[in-house]
């Protein structure tokens, strides 16, 4: 999602970059992505995104076994759906836009060229297959969670997640951040936003069902007076420090729920292994 270099017409972008930062320190080092940052005290206890693709390549492969025991040999791993279906796409960030080559060039979107949610490759499924998916896929799903307790372990970390974020929103020492980010966007012109992911999900980008923006001359100049006040005031740097330490502190005083929650992911991830090891 991340484009380098800058349109031509982005002038209004290139003239906010220059405002803002003429009279800061140049910034050898900048932040472009959350990665940038570094790992979060909560991470280990977290989901990823190899979680996800491996789970999505175990899930297809234990569907496809369950669909052949129903009398569907030859369903495809990644099918389509008989008929075309409009597939929305959630948007979120921690941070809102970072990097200011992708502000200046997509605002708080991004190129529309680059798919966020990739189309099967598979072929269309039929009806008939349709009607006896769903059943595979709660089978599926029970196998990878063999041994897990969903009610309890399984949610704990997203559970606290919630409580920490709390936390770190009413940090005094983010909320100062904040306000002098605010003060910085609304000094070029624009919207005296609260905080930096409220610029993100204004409603006035008008994201469409795959959660794109429109790309107007206003939302990329905002986005760029956005990423250049968070560079100029390290925003996202201490942002960063104020979850950690939440983060850590909440761990701390429930370290055995959190162990227990480890536990359950990686029971989860050595089921994937084993579906992997065995059908893969």
């Amino acid at each position: 999602m991340t484009t380098r270099g800058w349109r031509p017409m982005a002038v209004a972008g290139v003239a906010i970059v220059a405002a803002v930062c003429a009279s800061g320190p140049e910034r050898l080092l900048s932040v472009r992505t959350a990665s940038d940052l570094g790992p979060l005290p909560a991470d280990r206890y977290s989901y990823t995104a190899q979680d996800y693709r491996s789970s999505e390549r175990a899930s297809a492969l234990l569907t496809r076994q369950c669909m052949a025991d129903h009398g569907h040999p030859g369903f495809p791993l990644d099918p389509r759906y008989p008929a075309a279906t409009v597939t929305g796409t959630a948007v979120t960030t921690d941070y809102g836009v970072l990097d200011l080559d992708t502000a200046g060039r997509w605002g708080y979107g991004w190129d529309p060229a680059k798919s966020l949610s990739p189309r099967p490759k598979g072929r269309r499924m039929t009806y008939a297959e349709l009607a006896d998916l769903p059943a595979c896929n709660a089978e599926a799903d029970r196998r990878l969670l063999r041994g897990v307790d969903l009610k309890r372990d399984w949610v704990y970390g997203s559970s606290r997640a919630v409580v920490v974020d709390r936390a770190v929103e009413r940090d005094p020492r983010l909320r100062a951040a904040w306000a002098v980010w605010s003060r910085c966007v609304a000094d070029q012109g624009f919207a005296r936003y609260p905080d930096p992911v409220a610029a993100y999900t204004d409603s006035a980008w008008a994201r469409g069902s795959d959660g794109n923006t429109r790309h107007t001359r206003r939302e990329r100049a905002t986005a760029v007076a956005d990423v250049a006040c968070k560079r100029r005031y390290d925003t996202v740097e201490l942002w960063h420090s104020v979850q950690a330490r939440q983060q850590a502190l909440d761990i701390a005083r429930h370290r055995d729920r959190y162990a227990a929650a480890l536990k359950a992911l990686r029971t989860y991830r050595a089921n994937i292994a084993a579906v992997l090891r065995n059908l893969g």
